[in-house]
């Protein structure tokens, strides 16, 4: 006769071979005690220039001589003191050089790891692999793992935290998948070139400048607002090529594959389960086209973006996959708040929608750029309506949805009968739609 929790803790007690991270790792370590140096100088820079100035030949060469060792030595320390072990219920992590800090990860606690490949990365055939743990903000990670050891271990953890066998799991290998949809490196040029933001950037950043050239002819100050407009400039147009480029969709058991990047490239996974928001975005000048982006806003990740550019039909097509059992509603569903809400927000009361089906709280803002946020019921904290004195005396009131990303989906200016209907009738909803809710849990 056994008995089961004796049996886990026997199991536990068993001793587990621990392993390292790949050989390259040091060389990316070895950089911590160079970054220090180089945080001080961008923090003093006349302080930094002045001891510079004060450095021979020589004593530049013994600094080096001794830096680089030095360097060295701590990447390759921090490199050998760094383990890792997988046991039957957790992944454990030990780091530190000094200071020794061990995580222990409840396999059944993970939800999405991801496996990303920085350009030196992909040169050298590593991976870094990113674990969504339920419960905590910072991602712990192995980097770097050879790329086909990133992918085994991936598969392996993804079946023991889908609930197989310890002695079978790192037999399952990795999940099929069959490809959605492939982004075109020119459709995403052209939508990024018919974003707004792009454009109000880039004005931003040549009017402002001359603007302050105008009044202060000074050199610093026109820099020094410059820079940060041309960064941000920059960021929403090149960078997010350079981030979305090759935006592939496929579709595999244990949820939704994401992978994308140009120079950095991302293995992602959408966690089954563990959506709370989807947001179909629709900028003005990308009506014509019939285009959207779709958003995610996923509990406990940083996945935020399922589709950068699609069509619409498509877009709602992989929403469907995503929240199971839900549809988009059509725009003539969508009910406009009543017109005496335009005493509240003229001409913007327009943009505001709401519709409610037997699967999701659908909330429109937004007059030129749209955006309409799917909240599936079971995922819905809390409800809440607001009514300041002007909405009070017009009538008309907010509802605010809290789901468990921390983020909230708001029903703008809605009558205040209608608004008081909904939050008691989205409270049952929300009831009922968790006994309902399948298990957050990998390829359950």
């Amino acid at each position: 006769m056994t008995t089961p929790g004796v049996d886990d803790a026997v199991r536990e007690r068993r001793p587990v071979a621990e392993r390292r991270l790949h050989p390259v790792t040091p060389l990316r370590r070895a950089w911590a005690p160079v970054a220090v140096l180089i945080g001080w100088a961008v923090h003093d820079p006349d302080q930094a220039q002045r001891q510079l100035t004060r450095l021979t030949t020589t004593t530049l060469l013994l600094a080096l001589a001794v830096l680089v060792p030095a360097a060295a030595l701590y990447g390759f320390l921090t490199w050998w003191f760094t383990h890792f072990a997988v046991t039957d219920s957790e992944l454990r992590i030990r780091t530190g050089l000094v200071f020794r800090r061990t995580a222990h990860i409840r396999l059944e606690r993970i939800q999405a790891i991801d496996i990303t490949q920085p350009l030196l990365a992909r040169v050298a055939g590593v991976s870094k692999l990113k674990l969504d743990v339920i419960g905590t903000d910072k991602k712990d990670e192995l980097a770097f793992l050879g790329a086909d050891e990133a992918r085994a271990l991936r598969a392996e953890l993804l079946a023991r935290a889908a609930g197989f066998a310890p002695e079978t799991a790192h037999e399952v290998g990795e999940a099929p998948s069959r490809q959605l949809l492939r982004v075109p490196p020119g459709v995403l040029a052209v939508s990024l070139v018919l974003t707004g933001a792009t454009w109000g950037t880039l004005a931003a950043a040549v009017v402002v400048p001359t603007v302050l050239w105008l009044a202060t002819e000074s050199v610093w100050t026109v820099l020094a607002s410059a820079v940060p407009l041309l960064g941000a400039a920059g960021a929403s147009s090149v960078g997010r090529f350079v981030a979305e480029y090759d935006w592939t969709v496929g579709e595999s058991p244990d949820g939704l594959r994401l992978d994308h990047g140009l120079l950095d490239r991302a293995h992602e996974t959408v966690p089954p389960g563990r959506v709370q928001t989807v947001r179909i975005v629709e900028p003005l000048l990308w009506r014509r086209r019939g285009w959207v982006r779709v958003e995610l806003d996923v509990a406990g990740s940083s996945n935020s973006v399922l589709l950068p550019v699609a069509p619409r039909e498509i877009a709602e097509s992989v929403v469907a996959r995503v929240l199971p059992g839900a549809t988009v509603p059509p725009r003539a569903s969508l009910s406009r708040p009543p017109r005496r809400a335009g005493r509240c927000m003229p001409v913007w009361w327009r943009g505001y929608g709401l519709s409610v089906t037997d699967a999701v709280f659908a909330a429109r803002t937004g007059l030129f750029r749209r955006s309409l946020s799917l909240v599936p019921h079971a995922k819905v904290q809390s409800v809440r309506l607001a009514q300041g004195p002007w909405e009070r005396l017009w009538g008309v009131a907010d509802v605010h949805l809290d789901t468990g990303a921390n983020k909230t989906v708001t029903a703008r200016l809605r009558d205040a009968e209608e608004a008081a209907e909904l939050l008691r009738g989205q409270a049952e909803r929300s009831r009922t739609g968790r006994k309902d809710a399948r298990p957050d849990r990998w390829m359950a």
